[in-house]
């Protein structure tokens, strides 16, 4: 009877059941299954309200619907198109910067494929980029920025695995450019010929400067104000969503305080609640996992056949890709970062590096065929069909995969701004 509650569970998931619901249920049948206490749940629910980090949440999240519903994307296209315009594939690489800046503050690669690529993808088209490499391109930077300050995913890694939050800044920001330029260089050497330059003009860069000049400093309010000790990653969140919202409401007035600022507070409070109840039933489930020394003895079967630090971390990408593709990025944060964690330790990797590589590995897993989530967004929004988006992504996955194993295997790329910098 107990198996079939379990499996009707299961079924009800691959259904497209709300992930709460699942979690929920599968908590309440193995708690009451071992004889728990039901309180444990309520435990867990408190232990996150009492989180200092749980304000950044909402507050980071709602200042990236603001930027997203304003006219940012095209400000921020305008100054990359300034400043890197005159480079081969300058265009390609305005794309990346523009949706790395993007998902950083958005946080959802989706977000960013909306409101970025119907800006993009014209532009790319008219300036003779291939239509296959356009597409790629855009879909694959979807989740770039997912490495950078402030992004929500980082933030969640930091509060299911317990690990420093301003550390996990560091740690991104090298690995993060890494793939940057790594596409960069792919799309400079892809595109180096018959492609149409845009000359450098200093009065176009003043006249871009000057529309971006207050959106431009929002990035360096974050990590000044951190790492020079004047504020914590809480403090920079509601500072960063006040700032946003003057900006956007007061100074470039693209958004209206009582139309509009209302309809984005419910919209984005909307992912905020279901990110928290999920947060807090994924953690009574993995405490329940954790009181059965589930981890112990996924441990035990891998130390059997894994014998070193090296296969253990092919053996973690591989299946990260597979999660990553399977899962959306939240929803894998809660599920396997508790049963991984004491895994990874257990090798001798560091807390923060496993967290870069487990967000890189999701990163590449949102552009993975068959499933994977920025293909169908990127297939919706450039009425492509997604077999043409499954070819045009696999050369920036090659690319990405390469990036993803050198980030694995130098641990000090992920590391070194810790060591300098960090707590």
């Amino acid at each position: 009877m107990d198996l079939l509650i379990i499996l009707i569970v299961i079924l009800f998931a691959l259904f497209g059941a709300p992930l709460f619901l699942i979690f929920g249920s599968l908590t309440i049948i193995f708690y009451v299954l071992s004889d728990l206490p039901l309180s444990g749940l309520f435990v867990e629910l408190y232990q996150i309200a009492s989180m200092p980090t749980l304000l950044a949440i909402p507050l980071f999240t709602f200042a990236g619907y603001l930027l997203a519903k304003s006219k940012t994307p095209q400000r921020i296209i305008d100054l990359s198109s300034a400043l890197l315009g005159w480079l081969p594939g300058g265009l390609a690489i305005i794309a990346l910067f523009a949706c790395a800046f993007f998902t950083a503050f958005t946080g959802a690669s989706g977000v960013t494929i909306i409101a970025l690529g119907g800006l993009l993808y014209p532009m790319l088209l008219k300036e003779r980029y291939p239509e296959r490499f356009s597409l790629g391109l855009l879909t694959s930077s979807g989740s770039l920025g997912l490495l950078f300050a402030p992004s929500l995913a980082i933030i969640l890694y930091g509060m299911v695995a317990r690990t420093d939050i301003d550390n996990l800044f560091l740690a991104g920001i090298m690995p993060g450019m890494l793939l940057i330029i790594m596409l960069s260089i792919y799309s400079i050497f892809k595109n180096k010929t018959n492609l149409k330059r845009i000359p450098f003009s200093f009065k176009r860069l003043l006249r871009t400067l000057k529309a971006a000049g207050w959106e431009i400093p929002m990035p360096f309010i974050i990590l000044i104000g951190i790492y020079g000790g004047f504020f914590t990653a809480t403090d920079a969140a509601a500072i960063l969503a006040l700032y946003v919202l003057i900006i956007e409401v007061f100074i470039y007035r693209d958004i209206s305080l009582f139309k509009d600022v209302p309809k984005i507070m419910v919209e984005s409070m909307v992912l905020v609640g279901s990110i928290l109840l999920i947060l807090g039933l994924a953690l009574s489930f993995t405490s329940y996992l954790t009181d059965e020394q589930v981890p112990e003895r996924i441990l035990e079967t891998m130390q059997t056949f894994i014998t070193s630090k090296a296969m253990f971390l092919v053996v973690l990408n591989i299946f990260l890709l597979i999660v990553g593709f399977l899962m959306d990025i939240f929803s894998a944060i809660f599920v396997v970062v508790p049963l991984i964690l004491p895994i990874a330790v257990s090798y001798g990797i560091d807390p923060v590096h496993l967290g870069i590589i487990f967000l890189t590995n999701l990163e590449i897993g949102y552009s993975t065929p068959p499933v994977g989530l920025n293909l169908f967004i990127a297939s919706f929004r450039f009425e492509q069909p997604i077999i043409k988006l499954y070819r045009a992504a696999v050369p920036f996955l090659i690319i990405l995969v390469i990036a993803l194993i050198i980030i694995t295997y130098v641990p000090d790329l992920s590391l070194f701004l810790v060591r300098l910098f960090g707590r």
